[in-house]
């Protein structure tokens, strides 16, 4: 092959074909990993969840609200999630929840502390607005402890400003 053009597409179509061989080659294998148990586990990636399982739970519905600096108010956005952990809850009756309070707020540890904890029971009250009965949830505060990230930026802080709203124990339903 003197042509270069020539040269050129049929090196191409050759490591095109290379890569396709090698990617079927990967079709057929499956494998099993390890899912530690650890708040940020992967959950399978949204593919045969069971419904009802922790998995439907944190992908399908969220467990995550924010709030804004120095505030424990349940805002519209919050509302949105809290929402669906409610219906979600309310369809699953035997998961329990412990509500987790997080702040990354100006004030000293203790007054982050208070802040937490206000802000796991403002979640545990709108929930149980929305009929989750009181026995089923928990509320811890953590204050600065557990943070996201420790940054300045307000992006990065904001993370920090939540309330995880975690399922108890590990239902067979």
């Amino acid at each position: 092959m003197t042509n270069p053009r020539a040269w050129a597409r049929a090196a191409a179509l050759a490591l095109a074909l290379a890569t396709a061989l090698t990617g079927a080659g990967c079709l057929g294998t499956t494998e099993t990993v390890a899912t530690p148990n650890v708040t940020d586990a992967p959950a399978g990636a949204g593919i045969n969840i069971p419904p009802g399982s922790s998995e439907d739970y944190i992908v399908n519905v969220g467990r995550r609200t924010y709030f804004k600096a120095d505030s424990a108010e349940v805002d519209a956005t919050a509302m949105v999630t809290l929402d669906k952990q409610a219906a979600w809850l309310a369809r699953y009756p035997a998961w329990k929840v412990k509500i987790q309070g997080f702040a990354d707020d100006p004030g000293t540890p203790e007054q982050n502390m208070a802040l937490s904890l206000k802000r796991a029971e403002a979640v545990r009250t709108y929930l149980a607005s929305r009929g989750v009965a009181p026995d089923r949830m928990r509320v811890k505060a953590y204050g600065r402890d557990r943070l996201v990230r420790d940054c300045p930026e307000i992006e990065c802080k904001s993370q920090n400003r939540r309330v995880i709203t975690n399922l108890e124990g590990d239902e067979d339903i």
